[in-house]
């Protein structure tokens, strides 16, 4: 045996991939056994991490034997060898496909939830599993990862058997091994504990890594005073910031909120400083007439910003907002008031409609981001606009419905934020004088 267990084998892995470090690097772990091998990879690489999701189509009654694969994307890989050898008719072979697909789309729900996949396109991704056997999963991943723009491809592995890079041909730019055996007659032999990874494992190295590169997670706890109550807060501040983000959460949210943490991150690591908070305290959230007054979380979301003003993290530093659903109401709400000091506005599935009445008053520029499948929203968002007089422009995610869940979807709301407020906020500086 070569490896005491999984993380072992990472660790051991990781050694041989020392050349990446300093690379800009996405580390993809296959589910389930992969993950916890790529995991110790992302955590010396200092890379993010993220799973790959392909579905091994195994032969009826002899199901360890694979005859192909599947991965996100609609990626299919046939072994068309073992396929023959087998006699798997077509029939056979569309009933096995029918039921992977279906574990696929329950594996992405179950894995991400609401997280976007990490954004491969022109980067370096090292593909790692937990061994290579036939070769017809790894395959399909690098297909996969192919497919969703990745510059370079490393397939790393900790065992697989002599002469398996050529079963990899061109699909990978790099292949690499820590141990390459004569004798292969599967990947558990190498491991002294083989047992099944289970789901729990596979979400808990997710989010682990993620908590480790979380700017926002690295900020600080606030507490603001506003209006005679005391709401909580998260501020992330990077160094050299070149402005303040303020967040204004939906109906039913809180500073907590997945998705806007999701592109807070993306923000501080565009080195933009960011705000989380409550809107109302815990006994008010209760009161679904205070969660759509669109006054008073305008005046919670103006108080919060006199706050942040004098804070000395903000000096010099231009303002926006960024508001979800109901907060985007009050974000437009509280930045039609003359005196706002917010020069940029991004609503996420926003409900402007809400402050309809103050919309020709917003100066601040304004990108409304609604999703292409969200229909009743869209046809709000595009009324609201023809009231906006300021700088303004809609934006419409592809196939992305109103909670931006779909693959993908969130990460381009969190780039088309980044872009707005970076613009924005350089503009501000330039005619800012110093």
């Amino acid at each position: 045996m070569f490896f005491s267990d999984r993380t072992d084998a990472g660790r051991q892995l990781a050694a041989r991939l020392d050349h990446l470090k300093g690379h800009d690097v996405v580390v993809l772990g296959l589910p389930r056994g992969g993950v916890p091998v790529a995991a110790e990879v992302a955590d010396a690489l200092g890379a993010p991490l993220d799973i790959c999701l392909v579905r091994k189509l195994g032969v009826p009654h002899q199901p360890e034997l694979a005859m192909g694969a599947l991965g996100e994307g609609g990626v299919r890989v046939l072994n068309e060898r073992v396929l023959r050898e087998t006699r798997v008719g077509d029939h056979d072979l569309a009933a096995v496909e029918e039921r992977e697909h279906a574990e696929l789309d329950q594996r992405a729900r179950r894995y991400r939830g609401s997280r976007s996949s990490v954004s491969l396109a022109g980067r370096t991704v090292v593909v790692v599993d937990d061994g290579l056997a036939t070769g017809a999963t790894a395959l399909a991943a690098c297909r996969v990862v192919r497919a969703r723009g990745a510059a370079r491809i490393v397939l790393a592995v900790p065992v697989a058997p002599r002469g398996w890079t050529t079963r990899v041909g061109d699909d990978a730019d790099e292949t690499v091994s820590v141990h390459t055996p004569d004798l292969f007659f599967a990947i558990g032999q190498f491991y002294q504990d083989f047992s099944q990874t289970p789901d729990a494992e596979v979400i808990a190295c997710l989010d682990r890594s993620k908590a480790a590169r979380d700017p926002v997670a690295q900020g600080a706890d606030v507490r603001i005073p506003v209006s005679g109550i005391t709401l909580g807060g998260r501020l992330a501040v990077p160094e050299g910031a070149g402005g303040i983000v303020l967040f204004a959460h939906g109906s039913g949210s809180s500073r907590h909120s997945p998705r806007n943490r999701e592109v807070a991150g993306v923000l501080n690591r565009a080195g933009l400083g960011t705000l989380l908070f409550d809107l109302l305290s815990e006994a008010e959230a209760e009161d679904r007439e205070r969660v759509f007054d669109t006054p008073l979380l305008a005046g919670r979301l103006a108080g919060a910003t006199e706050w942040l003003a004098g804070r000395p993290e903000s000096t010099g530093l231009p303002l926006g907002y960024f508001g979800a659903s109901t907060g985007a109401a009050a974000a437009l709400w509280a930045a039609a008031d003359p005196a706002s000091p917010v020069s940029a506005v991004v609503s996420r599935g926003g409900r402007p409609d809400l402050a309809a009445e103050r919309l020709a008053r917003v100066r601040a520029s304004t990108l409304l981001v609604v999703g292409g499948a969200d229909a009743m929203v869209l046809d709000l968002n595009r009324r609201a606009q023809a009231l906006l007089r300021c700088e303004n422009r809609l934006a419409v995610v592809r196939g992305a419905g109103h909670l931006f869940e779909e693959p993908g979807a969130l990460e381009e709301v969190a780039d088309l934020a980044t872009s707005w407020f970076a613009e924005h906020f350089r503009r501000q500086r330039v005619s800012t004088p110093s």
